[in-house]
């Protein structure tokens, strides 16, 4: 099978840098870095009575890593506003009706069109960091991110390959 159906000349595989997240309907402003989506199934071990010399494995519990958002600091409060949906110092308990969110992950690419989508289902924030430490003696710009957690992810199949454009 060809890499890529609708555009069979097409040899490079998408750049990991062409990316955006989107939640409540808006892309996150100036994100720069996403960690990878990763499941696990664990396996299950067994044992037939008759048979004493072989293990025989199922699947088990899936499980979902978590994924990290990056990005420069700027004035934007997305960030901050939703990891205090979990808890803060004035109201330390969560807010139920809605600390946890949907969000999409768009790729795309050269030319801008979008060409894979992911689903994250039920996320919420688990950690915060509002600065980095500081270190005068670097030109490096300051970061800021959100760990998530999250109840699974799949594929947008709605998305399919577009048709790449000769310029």
């Amino acid at each position: 099978m060809a890499e890529f159906t609708v555009n069979p000349t097409r040899f490079d595989p998408y750049k990991s840098h062409m990316f955006r997240v989107k939640w409540d309907g808006v892309y996150v402003a100036g994100l720069s870095k996403m960690s990878p989506l990763k499941r696990s199934t664990a396996p299950v071990t067994h044992r037939v009575g008759g048979d004493p010399s072989h293990v025989r494995k199922s699947p088990g519990l899936t499980t979902y890593d978590a994924v990290t958002l990056e990005r420069g600091v700027t004035h934007d409060p997305a960030f901050e506003a939703w990891a205090n949906k979990v808890s803060t110092l004035e109201q330390p308990g969560i807010s139920l009706k809605d600390f946890r969110k949907d969000l999409i992950v768009d790729v795309f690419n050269e030319a801008g069109q979008k060409v894979i989508s992911y689903k994250l289902f039920r996320c919420w924030v688990s950690e915060y960091q509002a600065l980095p430490a500081f270190d005068a003696a670097t030109a490096a710009v300051a970061i800021q991110s959100i760990k998530l957690e999250l109840e699974g992810w799949e594929r947008d199949t709605d998305v399919t390959e577009p048709a790449e454009q000769a310029v």
